[in-house]
């Protein structure tokens, strides 16, 4: 995984389109190449993760296809 900055301050952050009133979800950036940075959008200011591109991308294929049911 290349460097990744520690100042997120100026990433576009993205809400998913699940996203409920109060916000209770992750947000995401696509601003770094390679990289994709994620936290809580109840709290911006937290900390932020960040994941190897390719291995976000599967991830939200599993949780796409099903692959995470809610009662498991």
């Amino acid at each position: 995984m290349q460097d990744f900055p520690a100042d997120t301050s100026r990433a576009a952050w993205r809400k998913s389109s699940y996203s409920g009133a109060q916000g209770d979800c992750l947000e995401t950036s696509g601003d770094f190449a390679g990289v994709v940075p994620v936290r809580d959008g109840k709290s911006p200011d937290g900390p932020v993760l960040r994941f190897a591109a390719p291995g976000w991308a599967s991830f939200v294929a599993v949780v796409r296809d099903g692959g995470f049911p809610a009662d498991a």
